[in-house]
This record gives structure tokens, C-alpha cells and sequence, in this order.
């Protein structure tokens, strides 16, 4: 059997440097001329190891579903995409961008499968279609259609308990919620979003009171939360709860922006809790504490879940959720802190 050390010996380089690339290290970055050298002593010594098969440049698109316009709430995705594009780079993967679903079906034979990123809705019949000709295909921080997809996300779910779990540590009881409208997922569409739902089932388990606590609808965007800011504050006055949970940073933006034209503080007279940790969190006034979501890591463990399904014709769609971890600044202050 072929060993790391006598392909490292052969090609000339450390074992250390074959075992990263052989083993599709994303952190580490080598040389096209060294790549390919390591690649074909491998070829010549018969080695065909999946970790060999797996690290095989790929040529994959993209499907762009980011809105074009410039509102702080699509700026996520932007870093997204971003992050996405300098990972792929890093994994000598080829990536083509489309921002139409149509095209990239009429494209579908020249890629070996595809990525997808940014919250516009494709219809269920365009996925289906997609899937006949392109398989393996990975959705990053949506699950449209987990049945055909695999996907990689925060887990929402989790970063909605933690956050009611920071709020009880300080002893807050009235926790409300606000975010934006639901999402299509397979062929239901739900009229919650994930995070409001989620705030629901573990307020009910927790035993927590929501009636009149939760303000929801609209696009995710700066002047939605202001709008549901302004709802608030005509609706409960001074009579505020301890802390808000918000569905993202720029809705919590548009809130506080709403809240301090009316005179309600925060977090003097009312904390917020968001989640993102969009750059624009550390300069608005009072500073965000959010939930920070690792892109990279999201973008990494997608680009390796689609190596993986093609090197190996996987027909399974698997979906992995990656924790969040909170960013104590000033809108709420956590018990530890």
C-alpha cells in the first residue's frame, strides 16, 4: 500500500504538506505547479484513497439569489458571497455565478454541481427541474427544498433558546419577540420564520407569557424593524418588556432607531438581543449584542459537503447545522459579562 511518505519522497515535498492537500485541509494553500505534482506522483503510484478522490477540483456554480439592492439587510449575504468565493479559492474549486435559475439548468452539463446562497424563492417546480439535471447541489443558511438539497445552516433553533436562556440568567420574565415573514420550505409555506417559531415552542415549553409580545411580518429590512418599532411603542407605550429577541440585525437597527425617537432607551428601559453580527452592530447606538454566525465555517463545510456527494455519487441529502455564538456589547448586557 502506498503511504503519505513515499508520495511525499517521490514528489519531492514534506509528508506534512502531502498529508494537507491529499486531505483537503481548507486552511492550507499551496502552489498550482506543487498541487498538481503531488497529484500526479499519486496517479503514478496507484494511489486512490477517497481523501485523494475527494480533494479533485470541481468546476461548480453558483446560484445567486442575493437582491440587488443595497439595503443593510442583504449585506449578510454579500459577506457571504465574499467568504464563499476567497473559500473556494482556497480549495482550488472553480466557481461560476448565476443569478437565474433557467440558465443555470440550460447550463447544468458543464459543472459538477452547485452551491446556493441569498433568500430569494425559487419555485418547487424550478427546483425539481434543477435536481433532474444537476443532483448535488447545497444550500448555505437556507433549506428550501431539503428533500432534493443538502444544506448547511446556523442552527436558529438553538441560538432562540440561548438567547431566552441569557435573559432568564438576568432575571427577565416578559421576553418579546420580533422578526420578519415566513419562508417556503419543500412545498408548504410556512408563515413564520424559523426564529419566530422557534421563540414560540420554547417560550410554551419554558412557560414564558408571549400574548401581545410578538411583532412579525415584512421583509427583512432596516425600515420593516422601524416599523414594528413604532407599532411597539404605540401599542405597549412604557409598559416595555425586559428584553427583545430580534430576528436579525437590521430589523433590531430600524427597532432602536424607532424606539429612540420615542424616548424609550435602550438598554435603560428595554434590552435587544439580535442575531447576524453584521458589521453595522458595532456602530450603532447602543452597540448590538448578537449572535455571530461563522461564515466561513459555512461556507467551508458546504463547499466540502458537495465534494463529497459528487466524489462519491451520494443520492442522501444531509443537513448540518453550525452553532452561533453571542457578542456581548451594549444593547444587552449578559449575566457573565
Amino acid at each position: 500500500m502506498v503511504t503519505i511518505r513515499e508520495i511525499a519522497q517521490r514528489a519531492g515535498f514534506s509528508p506534512a504538506t502531502v498529508s494537507r492537500l491529499l486531505n483537503g485541509d481548507p486552511t492550507f494553500s499551496v502552489k498550482e505547479e506543487t498541487r498538481r505534482k503531488i497529484l500526479q506522483v499519486c496517479e503514478e503510484l496507484g494511489y486512490e484513497t477517497q481523501e485523494r478522490r475527494l480533494v479533485a477540483p470541481h468546476d461548480i456554480a453558483v446560484l445567486d439569489a442575493i437582491p440587488s439592492d443595497e439595503e443593510l439587510s442583504n449585506a449578510y449575504y454579500s459577506e457571504l458571497r465574499s467568504t464563499l468565493i476567497a473559500t473556494a479559492q482556497q480549495m482550488h474549486i472553480t466557481l461560476s455565478f448565476y443569478t437565474d435559475i433557467n440558465k443555470l439548468i440550460d447550463n447544468s452539463t458543464q459543472y459538477d454541481g452547485f452551491v446556493s446562497i441569498g433568500p430569494e424563492p425559487h419555485s418547487y417546480e424550478s427546483l425539481e427541474r434543477l435536481h433532474e439535471v444537476l443532483p448535488h447541489g447545497v444550500f448555505i443558511d437556507v433549506n428550501p427544498a431539503p428533500n432534493l438539497f443538502s444544506s448547511v445552516q446556523p442552527d436558529l433553533l438553538q441560538t432562540i433558546l440561548d438567547a431566552l436562556s441569557e435573559a432568564r440568567a438576568r432575571g427577565m420574565t416578559r421576553i418579546g419577540f420580533i422578526g420578519g415573514e415566513g419562508r417556503m420550505m419543500g412545498t408548504y409555506e410556512y408563515p413564520e420564520d424559523i426564529r419566530t417559531m422557534a421563540y414560540r415552542d420554547w417560550c410554551e415549553r419554558l412557560g414564558l407569557e408571549t400574548a401581545g409580545l410578538i411583532f412579525t411580518g415584512g421583509q427583512v429590512s432596516v425600515d420593516t424593524g422601524r416599523k414594528h418599532g413604532e407599532t411597539i411603542v404605540a401599542k405597549l407605550g412604557s409598559n416595555m418588556p425586559d428584553c427583545f429577541i430580534v430576528a436579525t440585525d437590521s430589523l433590531a437597527v430600524g427597532v432602536i432607531q424607532a424606539f429612540t425617537k420615542a424616548g424609550i432607551l435602550v438598554p435603560r428601559d428595554v434590552s435587544i438581543i439580535s442575531i447576524n453580527n453584521q458589521s453595522i452592530a458595532q456602530y450603532i447606538s447602543p452597540p448590538l449584542t448578537t449572535y455571530a454566525i461563522d461564515q466561513t465555517a459555512l461556507a467551508r463545510n458546504a463547499l466540502l459537503m458537495l465534494s463529497q456527494s459528487i466524489s462519491f455519487n451520494d443520492d442522501i441529502t444531509c443537513h448540518t447545522m453550525l452553532s452561533t455564538k453571542l457578542v456581548a456589547r451594549e444593547s444587552f448586557v449578559p449575566a457573565k459579562h
